[in-house]
């Protein structure tokens, strides 16, 4: 595994591999990777000829008063774990080398970032979509894997790169839990004991939700009641939203009617998470994006 830090190097890198007819599988992360980014990386070796991982923790997808300066950072530690897994490319660009004096270029999603995670960050998709476009047109990839924990950005990435006509493949990949249903985050760090027990309430909505949808219950205001009396029963647990939505707009529901997406964002402590599920009306998930449990 070759480690880069400057983009010209990045790009000469990337166009001996398309000179040589290669296909580049890339997987963008914030870094203090955890078995979900790991999973993304082994996708992305099994169906590319040359992997490349980007760590980059960009100020611009942080708001004012979020955790940008205390965002958990190990380049080592995130080498050793990148080492087996046959990656490439290790892209770790700085700050001023992304964003250099003068710049000016922002990029929007109209409405899709503005839905979910967008009230209560307004700024945050449009430097999500910002990077990953600059990170696209320096890595140049085939196919670009992200995790489907976070729903609402895959949905926005790939309406992106359908709008602009960018020549990658947006693949989402199953979210990766803890045997107790908690969704791997690199935020987890920032829980203390007390409240990563509390941070289950999410999984727990989620699985109350699926189980009244498959006894019939398919009526969103009552299947966001039931995550609402879930969460109030958690004195460490805060509400930013609890939707129910199409997972193409994001558009809210009245009725659970084809697949349609369960979100929810709670802060435990001060520790925001999020976390979603995609429902069936017989309330069954589609595929396999809902429950696959690491074994420690």
């Amino acid at each position: 595994m070759k480690t880069i830090t400057a983009l010209a190097e990045m790009s000469a890198a990337v166009r001996e591999v398309k000179a040589a007819g290669r296909t580049i599988g890339f997987v963008p992360t914030m870094g203090f990777l955890h078995e979900g980014h790991l999973s993304l990386v082994r996708e992305a070796r099994r169906v590319s000829d040359i992997v490349v991982v980007s760590i980059f923790v960009n100020p611009q997808q942080f708001g004012p008063g979020e955790d940008f300066r205390v965002y958990p950072r190990d380049i080592a530690r995130d080498s050793r774990m990148l080492e087996p897994l046959g990656v490439d490319y290790l892209f770790c660009p700085n700050e001023g080398e992304m964003y250099p004096p003068g710049y000016r270029t922002h990029v929007e999603v109209r409405d899709l970032q503005d839905r979910l995670c967008g009230r209560s960050r307004p700024e945050h998709f449009r430097g999500v979509c910002t990077v990953v476009l600059k990170l696209f047109n320096i890595v140049r990839p085939d196919c670009a894997f992200f995790g489907q924990k976070d729903a609402q950005q895959v949905l926005i990435i790939k309406r992106m790169a359908a709008d602009l006509d960018l020549a990658v493949s947006v693949v989402a990949r199953p979210i990766v839990r803890e045997t107790d249903g908690l969704a791997l985050s690199s935020r987890q760090m920032y829980l203390s004991p007390e409240e990563r027990r509390a941070a289950t309430v999410l999984w727990r909505c989620l699985e109350a939700v699926r189980r009244d949808c498959s006894g019939g219950e398919v009526r969103a205001e009552v299947l966001i009641q039931t995550m609402k009396d879930l969460i109030g029963r958690e004195p460490l647990a805060r509400v930013d939203y609890l939707a129910v939505v199409r997972p193409d707009t994001l558009e809210p529901v009245a009725r659970v009617e084809g697949e349609t997406l369960v979100a929810l964002a709670v802060t435990i402590g001060r520790t925001r998470l999020i976390d979603n599920m995609l429902l069936r009306p017989d309330g069954w998930p589609e595929g396999d994006n809902v429950k696959k449990l690491t074994k420690g």
